[in-house]
């Protein structure tokens, strides 16, 4: 199994700056880092790709950052700035040598309320739509979109792999993949093994977290069950811990963080690559 680390949780915005962190980031023991791209342009993606290659880490995915002006299923306006914000990273993906950009593409992160059931239909058929758009251009730089579904708080639109394997039979397309994550499976999936099983080999990007936000393995999570499936279902992809602490604003603000679960960021991302490790190998 191989591990990253998403960066928002040792800063943000990421910028050419931040790559002083990947020497760090190695040195913790990771293999690759996922990057957040809050706007298109603030870092140098040479710069980024030379850095990583010198620190002996690989851009394991992009993450998509989708603020209320990039939504699919918003206004014309939203939707225009969201499709052109999607190919700005796959391109950036591209540069990067990554294959995979991850998020949720749909809507933007905290539109949540009650939706009538023609608005949800026209809704899921705009995203639709786009997203077939979207996946043929990432299919031309090969680079595959994984759909994250989110929990209630975060969006009304998506919140389990169900829902996320319609979008994808829905759109037709193989550049179309899912993103899972522990935080928001442990609120919204009846089980989590069974919702990686479901997703199968579609499952291309798999965040970790505790039920609070902090270092896997310290927390309620059935991690055991989780690792069972992944191993059953042969994901050989990144795992990635995605935590958030008071100490990065905006990503924590995102998340709504008040309090810190461990001493540092840096505590935290040891403990739980530490955690993973050991899971992993028995």
């Amino acid at each position: 199994m191989k591990f990253g680390v998403n960066t928002f949780l040792f800063t943000s915005p990421f910028t050419n700056e931040s790559l002083k962190l990947l020497g760090l980031i190695r040195e913790m023991g990771f293999d690759g880092v996922e990057i957040p791209i809050e706007n298109v342009g603030d870092f140098d993606c040479r710069e980024t790709s030379k850095a990583l290659k010198d620190n002996g880490l690989a851009c394991c995915s992009l993450c998509g950052f989708f603020t209320k002006d990039r939504d699919l299923r918003g206004n014309r306006a939203e939707q225009e700035t969201a499709k052109l914000y999607i190919r700005e990273c796959i391109d950036a993906c591209s540069a990067l040598e990554c294959d995979l950009l991850v998020g949720p593409f749909y809507s933007a992160i905290g539109r949540a309320r009650k939706e009538t059931e023609a608005a949800r239909k026209e809704q899921w058929e705009t995203v639709v739509h786009s997203l077939r758009e979207l996946c043929a251009y990432g299919e031309q730089c090969g680079v595959y979109l994984a759909l994250e579904p989110m929990n209630r708080c975060a969006t009304d639109f998506m919140n389990t792999c169900a829902q996320a394997k319609r979008m994808i039979e829905d759109v037709g397309s193989q550049w179309l993949k899912i993103h899972l994550d522990t935080y928001h499976m442990n609120i919204e999936e009846k089980s989590a093994p069974m919702a990686i099983l479901d997703a199968g080999q579609d499952l291309y990007d798999f965040h970790v977290s505790e039920n609070d936000r902090g270092a896997p393995g310290t927390g309620s999570i059935d991690w055991k069950g989780i690792r069972d499936a992944l191993v059953r279902i042969g994901y050989s992809r990144y795992v990635v811990i995605e935590a958030f602490t008071p100490e990065i604003p905006v990503g924590g603000l995102a998340a709504s963080i008040w309090r810190a679960t461990e001493k540092s960021n840096v505590d935290l991302a040891r403990k739980g690559l530490s955690y993973l490790k050991a899971l992993f190998s028995t």
